[in-house]
């Protein structure tokens, strides 16, 4: 019974991450960015790849697997091209959780967050 309950909370919880996904299609937002890095290194991603720190990645919660999205850093003009491979990000507030590598190139590490512009490229 445990196990069954299990499955079904598993079940819906990616039911829940798959329903909300967007067209990316002429996506152009402004938000807050945060990034994670060394403590979520090689974990599996919602994606199924594991979490690369080094590679220039990115958390969604509704644009599909494989975009690729233009992030600028508004403050400094900055700006990085990363593939979305996971859901988030799971603070209320935030558009778009980075690579530590992503967030060294809109130079963003010693603040942790920054205002930036999210838009969807062609793939």
């Amino acid at each position: 019974m445990k196990r069954l309950l299990g499955l079904l909370a598993l079940f819906s919880v990616l039911a829940g991450c798959a329903s909300g996904v967007i067209d990316p299609d002429g996506y152009d937002k402004t938000g807050t960015a945060s990034y994670y890095g060394a403590k979520h290194h090689g974990k599996r991603t919602a994606s199924g790849e594991p979490f690369d720190q080094h590679a220039l990645t990115a958390a969604h919660r509704q644009l599909p697997f494989g975009t690729r999205v233009k992030v600028t850093n508004v403050n400094n003009d900055k700006t990085v091209v990363v593939r979305i491979n996971d859901r988030g990000p799971h603070v209320r507030g935030r558009l778009i959780d980075l690579s530590r590598a992503a967030a060294q190139q809109l130079g963003m590490l010693r603040s942790g967050t920054a205002r930036v512009r999210v838009q969807a490229l062609n793939n």
